[in-house]
Parts: structure tokens; C-alpha cells; sequence
């Protein structure tokens, strides 16, 4: 009986959202670069607190969301690892939430994103 795994099975992918201080985004893009991300897109964004409240808190108003797809069975461990980041670095506060992904449309995209390029695989 062959016990190997197919490595051209299909693996599920998620987007995972990653909200923090824009100043930090660098920080976490090459944090969540370590668990086979083949793409990330940053875009601003600002809170919804009002300036005084802001000012009054001390908290950094522009936002960086990350965007970040993934295979689904490394979304766990990324998101542990955001979660340690988030409670142990100075300013490093933020959230992170995935949502998976129905359909990609094009076989070289998927496999782009799923980080499933010919000999990649045997590596992992």
C-alpha cells in the first residue's frame, strides 16, 4: 500500500486579513512572510475613532490592513504567531481574521498562490 502523499492534490487557500499600526507593517509583512505566502498586498486604512479620543489614548490612527493569501494548513500557526507578536512587541497591538477563498480562477495562479510549483513541494 503507498502511503505517499499526492502532492498534486488540491489545497485549500484563505485570505488572511492583518490590521496594525502602519508603522509596523513592514515589521509584519516579513513576519508572515516565514509560512509560504506567496502573495501580500498592503493598503491604508484609518480608525473610526474620533481625533480626540486618539490623541487622548495615544493610539496611532493610520492602520495598514495586510493582505495575505495562504494555504488553509498554515493559517493556524500564522495566525499563533501574529497573536504572540501582538502581545510581546513594543506598539506591535493589531487583529487578524481569515476567510477562505471559493475559487481562483486559472491552474498557474492557484498554483502560484498555493505555493505548489513544480519540486516546491517535495522541499516543505
Amino acid at each position: 500500500m503507498d502511503n505517499t502523499v499526492n502532492d498534486s492534490a488540491i489545497k485549500k487557500l484563505k485570505l488572511l486579513f492583518t490590521v496594525v499600526d502602519r508603522p509596523k507593517a513592514e515589521f509584519y509583512l516579513d513576519v508572515l512572510s516565514q509560512f509560504d505566502v506567496n502573495f501580500q498586498m498592503v493598503v491604508g486604512g484609518l480608525g473610526t475613532a474620533n481625533s480626540e479620543l486618539v490623541e487622548l489614548l495615544g493610539l496611532e490612527p493610520h492602520k495598514a490592513v495586510i493582505l495575505s493569501v495562504m494555504r488553509e494548513n498554515r493559517v493556524e500557526e500564522a495566525m499563533n504567531c501574529l497573536e504572540e507578536k501582538f502581545n510581546t512587541i513594543r506598539n506591535g497591538k493589531g487583529i487578524c481574521f481569515a476567510v477562505p477563498l471559493s475559487s481562483v480562477i486559472g491552474v498557474n495562479l492557484y498554483q502560484f498562490l498555493s505555493d505548489n510549483r513544480m519540486g516546491r513541494e517535495a522541499s516543505l
